[in-house]
C-alpha cells in the first residue's frame, strides 16, 4: 500500500516537473517572441503620431499628375481646448482604465479573451495608445494579424514611455476618424454640430465618442438612429462607471442632439470625374480611414490625353443636340448665364473606356461639368439600357443552338405565343412595321424587338439571366419577365461596357479598375492592381455575336453611322434607345478598346423626338475611337480563338440538312464555331412532303417553338 502511495507520488512530482518546465520554456519563448517585436518597434518613427494627414498625388498612366485627393483639413487641437464631457466620453467608451495601464490593458485582455472563446462574442481588447499606434502607420492599418497586433503591442509600451498620458490622448482625439470624411475632435464637432470642441454638451460628446467604433455605420448624417443610439449606450456606461451623476444623465438622455446637414466636405479636392473614380476604387482597395490618410502616390491606368478627348466628345456632342430645332429643355449656357445655381437640368452625358486585355480604365467621364454637379453618372447612375441588352439576349440563345441564320418571325407576339407574359404588354417595332421571317442575325443588326423577345424565349429565362449575371450585370428579381428581353433593366454605364468585353475578348473579362499600384510616403508599393481575367462566357456563342456586332457598325446596322462619320476600322457594337427617347445608349469595341457612352437628363425626360442612341450617343462614341487610333490603339482584325468552320445548314432548323431540306431551298452556307456544329439531321422536314415548286408546307413559327422548347 505504502508502495503504491510512493509511486503515486513520484508520478505526481514527475508531472509537476513537467509542468514547471513546460511553463518556464513558455516563459522564455514569450519573452524571447516581446524582445524580438520590441526590437522591431523600434524601427518605427514616433514623430508621426502629431502629424496630421496629407493630400494623395494622382497619376495617370504616363506618369502625368492628374490631381490630389484626400487631406483631411483636420484642425490640430490642446486636450485643454476639449469638451470634458468628450474627454470622459471617449476614456469611458473605449479605454476605461486609460490612466492605470502602460499601454496594455491586461484586464481587458483577459476579459476579451473570455468573451470571444466561452462566448462567441467577437471583442477587442485595444487601448486608446494602441490604437493611437495603429492608426498612424499604415502598414499596420493594412494588416489583420497576429504580428500586426504584436508590434502594436510594442509600439504602445513604446508611446507610453515617450510621452505623457495628456500627450497621446491629445494625439489620439486629433487624429482619429469620425466618418463621412472627417478627422480630429475639432472638424468633427464643427461638421456634426457646428461648434468648436471646447463647446460641445455631454449630449453630444456621447454621440462623438460613439461613432469612433464605427465611423461609417454611426455617421449621423446617414444613419441618425444608430448615431443616437450609441449615444445613449455611452450614457449609460458613463453612469455605471460614476463618471456622471444620475440628474445629468436624466437631462443628457432626453435631450435630442441637433447635426447640421452634411456638406460635401469629402469631396472639396476632387475637380474631376475621373478623381471621383479612383477616389471611390481607392476606398474599395484599402479601409476608407487609410485612404483618408494621404501621403501616397496613386498611380493610375487613366490616359490624360484620352480622358480630355473624351470629356470634349461628351460636351461637344451634346452640345451640338441643344441647337436641335425644337429642343426645350435647358441647355447648359442658360444654367451658367443664370448663375449657375442649384441643381442643373441640362442634358447630361457619360463615358467609360476600357482596355479589353486587363480590364484598365483609359478615360471615364461622369458628366459635363463637376462645378455643376458631383454626381458620377459613369458609375453611380443606373438608367434602363433598352436594346443595348439584346446582344446577351442572342448570345445566350446561340449558346442554347439557334443559329445567325436560323429564321425568326418578325410579326406582332401572338396571344399565348410567350409565357408569363402580361396582356396589357404589346411592344412593337420601333418604325411599326413587320419584316417577316428573318434570320436572327438580323433581328439584332435592325434591333427588331418583337423578333428579340421570340430570341429570348428560345434561350429562356434562366439562360439570359444566367449570361448577365456571368458578365456583371445584376437583374433585379421584379425585372425578370419577358420584358427582359428588350433591355427593361437598369445598369450604369461602368458596368455594361465591362460586360461588353467578352465580345471582342472571346468571351472571358476582366474587371474594371483605375488604380494600378500606390506607394506610400516612403515609395515603397504596398498596393498593386490584381485584376484577373476569367472566362464570363462560352467562346462559341460569344464570337457568333461578335461577328454580328461588327455588322451593326456597318452600311446595314443601326451603328452604321460610324461609318459615315468618318471611322472605318474593325469594329462591332450596339444601339440603345429606350421608350420615349429619355436614355440613348452606345456601347461598341475594337480588338483594343471598348467603349460606352450615355446620355439623357437626369429627371428621365424626352430628350427629343427622334433621339436615338445612333445620333445622340454614337457620335460621341466615334470621337473616342479616332483619339484611340492616334494615341496607341489602333483598331485591327478581330481575330476570334474559337475555331471555324464553313457548313451547309438547315434554315428552319438551324440543324444539318436532310434530303428534303434540300428539296425544299431551305439550306444556307454558314460559317460558325466549331464547338456549336449541329450533330444531328433536321428532323422537322422528314416527313413532310414537298410540292412540285420545291417549298415546304410547315408552319415555321411551330417548328421553331418545338425545336427550342423555353427553360
Amino acid at each position: 500500500m505504502r508502495k503504491k502511495k510512493l509511486k503515486r507520488f513520484g508520478r505526481i512530482r514527475l508531472i509537476l516537473k513537467l509542468g514547471t518546465l513546460c511553463g518556464l520554456i513558455a516563459l522564455i519563448g514569450l519573452g524571447v517572441v516581446l524582445g524580438v517585436y520590441s526590437l522591431m518597434a523600434r524601427n518605427y518613427d514616433l514623430k508621426k503620431l502629431g502629424r496630421m494627414p496629407r493630400s494623395s498625388v494622382v497619376f495617370d498612366c504616363h506618369g502625368n499628375e492628374i490631381g490630389k485627393l484626400h487631406g483631411t483639413g483636420a484642425r490640430f487641437v490642446p486636450i485643454h481646448q476639449v469638451s470634458q464631457h468628450f474627454v470622459k466620453a471617449l476614456l469611458i467608451r473605449e479605454d476605461a482604465r486609460f490612466y492605470d495601464h502602460g499601454g496594455i490593458d491586461p484586464t481587458g485582455v483577459l476579459r476579451a479573451a473570455y468573451r470571444n472563446v466561452f462566448r462567441n462574442k467577437r471583442e477587442g481588447a485595444s487601448t486608446i495608445t494602441m490604437q493611437l499606434a495603429r492608426n498612424s502607420f499604415r502598414e499596420l492599418m493594412s494588416q489583420k494579424t497576429l504580428h500586426r497586433k504584436l508590434i502594436e503591442l510594442m509600439l504602445a509600451r513604446r508611446i507610453e514611455k515617450n510621452y505623457t498620458k495628456e500627450q497621446i490622448l491629445e494625439f489620439y482625439v486629433n487624429r482619429i476618424f469620425f466618418g463621412s470624411g472627417i478627422y480630429g475632435v475639432e472638424m468633427a464637432s464643427i461638421s456634426y454640430f457646428g461648434k468648436r470642441a471646447s463647446e460641445m454638451t455631454l449630449s453630444e460628446s456621447a454621440m462623438l465618442a460613439g461613432i469612433i467604433r464605427g465611423p461609417n455605420r454611426f455617421s449621423p448624417f446617414r444613419h441618425y438612429d444608430d448615431a443616437n443610439s450609441e449615444r445613449k449606450t455611452v450614457l449609460k456606461r458613463m453612469l455605471s462607471e460614476g463618471a456622471i451623476q444620475n440628474k445629468e444623465f436624466k437631462s443628457a438622455t432626453v435631450q435630442r442632439v441637433r447635426v447640421l446637414k452634411q456638406r460635401p466636405v469629402q469631396k472639396k479636392s476632387i475637380n474631376s470625374y475621373a478623381l471621383d473614380a479612383i477616389r471611390r476604387d481607392l476606398n474599395d482597395a484599402l479601409s476608407e480611414s487609410n485612404a483618408e490618410d494621404g501621403g501616397l502616390k496613386i498611380y493610375t491606368s487613366i490616359d490624360l490625353r484620352l480622358q480630355r478627348v473624351a470629356e470634349r466628345a461628351i460636351e461637344e456632342g451634346l452640345l451640338s443636340i441643344e441647337k436641335w430645332p425644337g429642343y426645350k429643355h435647358q441647355t447648359k449656357k442658360q444654367f451658367e448665364l443664370r448663375g449657375a445655381k442649384g441643381t442643373p437640368n441640362y442634358l447630361q452625358g457619360a463615358a467609360v473606356l476600357l482596355n479589353n486585355e486587363t480590364g484598365a480604365v483609359l478615360a471615364i467621364v461622369g458628366g459635363r461639368s463637376i462645378k455643376h454637379s458631383l454626381f458620377n453618372r459613369a458609375t453611380t447612375a443606373e438608367r434602363p439600357i433598352g436594346s443595348a441588352f439584346k446582344p446577351f439576349v442572342y448570345t445566350a440563345a446561340f449558346n442554347k443552338g439557334l443559329m445567325p441564320g436560323s429564321l425568326i418571325d418578325d410579326g406582332p407576339l401572338r396571344e399565348g405565343e410567350i409565357k408569363n407574359i402580361n396582356a396589357a404588354w404589346n411592344p412593337k417595332n420601333a418604325d411599326r412595321k413587320s419584316m417577316g421571317l428573318q434570320s436572327a442575325s438580323y433581328g439584332l443588326i435592325k434591333s427588331r424587338n418583337t423578333m428579340s423577345v421570340r430570341v429570348g424565349n428560345i434561350a429562356g429565362m434562366k439562360s439570359v439571366t444566367k449570361t448577365a449575371a456571368n458578365v456583371g450585370i445584376n437583374i433585379a428579381d421584379e425585372k425578370i419577365t419577358p420584358q427582359l428581353f428588350l433591355g427593361n433593366l437598369d445598369c450604369d454605364l461602368e458596368s455594361l461596357t465591362s460586360a461588353y468585353t467578352v465580345f471582342p475578348n472571346n468571351g472571358g473579362r476582366v474587371p474594371a479598375f483605375t488604380i494600378n499600384y500606390i506607394e506610400d510616403g516612403s515609395g515603397k508599393v504596398f498596393y498593386r492592381a490584381a485584376a484577373q481575367s476569367y472566362p464570363a462566357l462560352p467562346q462559341a456563342p460569344c464570337a457568333v455575336t461578335a461577328k454580328v456586332l461588327e455588322k451593326v457598325v456597318s452600311a446595314n446596322g443601326t451603328g452604321a453611322r460610324a461609318r459615315s462619320l468618318g471611322f472605318h476600322k474593325p469594329a462591332g457594337g450596339k444601339t440603345g434607345t429606350t421608350n420615349d427617347f429619355k436614355d440613348t445608349w452606345f456601347v461598341g469595341f475594337t480588338d483594343k478598346v471598348t467603349c460606352g457612352v450615355w446620355a439623357g437628363l437626369d429627371e428621365p425626360k424626352t430628350i427629343i423626338s427622334g433621339a436615338y442612341g445612333s445620333n445622340v450617343a454614337l457620335p460621341i462614341w466615334t470621337r473616342i475611337m479616332f483619339a484611340c487610333e492616334k494615341y496607341g490603339y489602333p483598331a485591327n482584325e478581330m481575330i476570334s480563338s474559337a475555331t471555324m468552320t464553313e457548313l451547309t445548314l438547315c434554315r428552319t432548323s438551324g440543324q444539318l440538312p436532310g434530303r428534303n431540306c434540300k428539296k425544299s431551298g431551305n439550306t444556307y452556307r454558314e460559317n460558325i464555331p466549331q464547338d456549336l456544329v449541329p450533330k444531328h439531321l433536321c428532323h422537322v422536314h422528314e416527313n413532310q412532303k414537298i410540292t412540285k415548286r420545291g417549298k415546304e408546307k410547315p408552319n415555321r413559327l411551330k417548328v421553331l417553338k418545338r425545336l427550342f422548347q423555353p427553360n
